[in-house]
């Protein structure tokens, strides 16, 4: 696709009728689906328009639709439900490097999703924002998408003359479950596979601008409950700043960090006997997550049989969030991430937290440094090789800070386009180790195409393992996981897809002796409406070699053999209500357990969504009878693409807890915005002394200025 470069003004208002669209002809080439009829022509006609002046970049398209006033538009907030909506979306790869790029999803209300993409489709860091200024309009035959993209809000390499662009396009029919591809590529994969794009031509001598953002904020709190010794009053003013120190690299610095208007965490109940993982949700750690991932690898339709909720060397809540996830200060800290060349990624990350004297549980907490670097080369398409340095450091003035280090390696490889591999190696340095074997080492391969999906993977775990700046589930063991599974295309009886599969998972420990494993069989049947449905069998071994609590139960010492079926039914959600159910019963080490979980959303329209849910264990372990429930509850309002309300409430039965986080944002200019939070932590017990943990009112404003 070829880029027209335009020098009159450009207004835009969702219209395409200004005279600088008519300076080049819509595209005619006709998409092809990946969804439901793949390989077919789209149902739908649809065209594009790319302008760009010394400043925009400026794409129109037009969404022809035989029926659209049944557009389905889920919401109008920031990074939107996007599988569940009419949608158009594309991927720009600036560098032409075929591995990253960013993303832009717009609805046909005009709300906006926006990420960055990373490794060829292995990493999405969707809190990335950029300034987007989109309009939409619907009419009797289209709705119509006019976007403006500051190239500040892009990274690129500003050569003299031509350039090159990767570039895809993608439009999803919600009310037929249709998805259509401008370059056409296999089904398990998305608009930003950049190294199956297509390419944008004729941009030519674009600006070399300072690319410099400063964000200010100013806050005023009142914090009380028994968190804090007195009601107290506070206030504090901070600073972020992103600068563009060439086209390649990026510092972005912060002041007084602050993450007050931060959603709460999901309340989560363990029955396991190890770690549960919290994922980040602060946007300062998000953004660029991708650079410093070093990781177990979940990629999208593939069973991989692990994650970064797994294990990840560098966990960012480690920095400035308590064991207990309560919030620490943040002095400040800088960023810097980039290129070098063409092949080599580098990042950079320096943050300093200050000292508590006392936190909730009366512990003390002295101040500490983390410091990251990560590189990373690009040797051929698809195929990478990497290093890692995370230190950790106790800043204390008597100089008995304590310290913890980990370093690593990893790579990957993308072989006959359908073929996985990845590895890594790391070890880590505690100044007070708990082990003599501090290494992790791992390799893994995946397949898969159209029809086959079969992995396999090898990990080792030393007992002293401890990368106390990241996550690790379990140390000291072996594992192997295989699965084999298949997913043929159905389109009969009501039926999209069915997929078979078969899990094999298994630790030992150092000296080979099992610990753990477990051999699943199940199927996944999905739906033409975008339901699903799933039931499984799981035979499971457990061997504990001491007594461990699990949902506060002890559990003696022992081996444990049972049988877990379960069962798991999803809605489309394209309706105005739907939402999933699942349930697992059976034998649970020397007792049993059944569970139900379930989800519902009601969306009448894409102002308003409530959503209910509810998890109930009923558990017979050690001898005791117990129960362990979940109660939540959230309201989300959009008046429009600007102003939200938000309000989450969350019950655990187990400890009898409250807990309310509300939320009212306005985004007052781009990027640009005002919270109003309210949170309350209540225990609700007859017995309780002080009932209220800790409540708080926040007031946030900030101010993007770009220069």
């Amino acid at each position: 696709m070829r880029a027209v470069r335009i020098y009159e003004r450009l207004d835009i208002d969702g219209s395409l009728d200004d005279a600088a669209w008519t300076r080049t002809r819509p595209s005619e080439e006709v998409w092809i689906q990946t969804l439901p009829d793949a390989g077919m022509p789209a149902s739908e006609h649809t065209t594009i328009r790319v302008l760009y002046d010394d400043e925009n970049l400026y794409i129109g398209a037009v969404m022809y639709d035989s029926d659209p006033y049944n557009l389905i538009v889920p919401g109008l907030e920031q990074d939107f439900d996007t599988p569940n909506s009419d949608m158009f979306a594309f991927g720009l790869d600036t560098y032409h490097d075929r591995q990253n790029g960013f993303v832009f999803v717009v609805n046909p209300a005009g709300a906006v999703f926006d990420a960055q993409a990373f490794n060829d489709q292995r990493d999405l860091s969707t809190a990335w924002e950029g300034i987007v200024d989109v309009r939409t309009s619907v009419n009797d035959s289209s709705w119509i998408a006019e976007i403006r993209i500051p190239f500040a809000t892009l990274r690129f390499n500003p050569v003299e003359g031509e350039q090159v662009w990767g570039l895809n396009l993608s439009r999803r029919i919600r009310r037929r479950n249709e998805d259509a591809i401008w370059a056409p590529i296999p089904l398990q994969f998305r608009v930003y596979k950049f190294s199956m794009a297509g390419t944008l031509v004729g941009l030519s001598d674009l600006p070399r601008g300072r690319n410099l953002w400063v964000k200010p904020y100013a806050l005023g709190k009142y914090l009380d409950g028994v968190r804090q010794e007195l009601s107290a009053t506070d206030g504090a003013v901070g600073l972020d700043v992103k600068w563009g120190l060439t086209s390649r690299m990026t510092l972005d610095l912060t002041v007084n960090t602050d993450f007050s208007q931060v959603e709460a965490d999901a309340v989560q109940v363990n029955l396991t006997r190890f770690s549960l993982f919290f994922p980040e949700k602060r946007d300062f750690f998000l953004e660029n997550e991708g650079t410093f991932g070093f990781q177990d690898i979940s990629l999208r339709n593939y069973r991989t049989g692990s994650s970064p909720r797994n294990f990840r060397l560098f966990h960012s809540r480690r920095i400035g969030l308590s064991s207990t996830r309560e919030p620490l200060p943040i002095v400040g800290g800088a960023r810097l991430t980039g290129r070098v060349g063409d092949r080599l990624e580098v990042g950079f990350l320096d943050m300093q937290t200050r000292s508590v004297d006392a936190l909730s549980d009366g512990s003390h907490y002295t101040a500490e440094n983390f410091a990251v670097a990560r590189v990373k080369g690009q040797l051929t398409r698809g195929s990478s090789i990497g290093g890692i340095f995370v230190n950790r450091q106790g800043t204390a003035e008597d100089g008995s800070a304590s310290f913890n280090r980990a370093y690593g390696i990893d790579a990957s490889a993308t072989l006959l386009q359908n073929l996985l591999l990845s590895a890594y190696w790391a070890k880590t340095d505690d100044s007070d180790p708990i082990g003599d074997d501090t290494s992790i080492g791992m390799f893994q391969a995946a397949w898969r195409s159209t029809i086959w999906n079969v992995s396999g993977l090898y990990k080792q775990v030393g007992d002293g393992f401890d990368p106390k700046t990241g996550f690790i589930d379990r140390t000291a063991v072996r594992r192997y996981f295989g699965t084999v599974g298949v997913h043929p295309r159905v389109l009969r009886f009501g039926i999209r897809e069915i997929n078979p599969y078969i899990d094999f998972n298994a630790y030992t420990n150092l000296r080979g002796h099992l610990e753990t494993r477990s051999v699943q069989l199940g199927t996944n049947v999905s739906f033409p409406s975008g339901g699903s449905f799933r039931v499984s069998v799981s035979d499971r071994y457990e061997r504990l070699s001491e007594a461990t609590s699990i949902g506060g139960a002890l559990v003696a010492t022992g081996e444990y053999q049972w049988l877990e079926p379960s069962l798991r039914l999803s809605t489309s959600g394209s309706r105005a209500l739907y939402g999933t159910v699942s349930f697992r019963w059976g034998d649970f080490y020397d007792g049993s357990r059944t569970s139900m979980s379930g989800n519902v959303t009601y969306r009448p329209n894409e102002h308003v969504s409530l959503n209910a849910g509810v998890q109930h264990n009923d558990l017979e372990l050690g001898g005791t009878s117990f129960t362990a429930d979940l109660f939540s509850g959230r309201v989300r309002y959009a008046h429009n693409t600007r102003t939200f309300f938000m309000a989450f409430v969350q019950y655990n039965e187990a400890t009898d807890e409250l807990i309310l986080n509300t939320r009212f944002n306005l985004i007052h200019a781009p990027l640009s915005d005002v919270f109003l939070v309210y949170t309350e932590r209540r225990i609700l017990g007859a017995g309780a002394t002080n009932p209220v943990v800790e409540r708080g009112i926040t007031l946030k404003a900030t101010k993007l200025l770009a220069f």
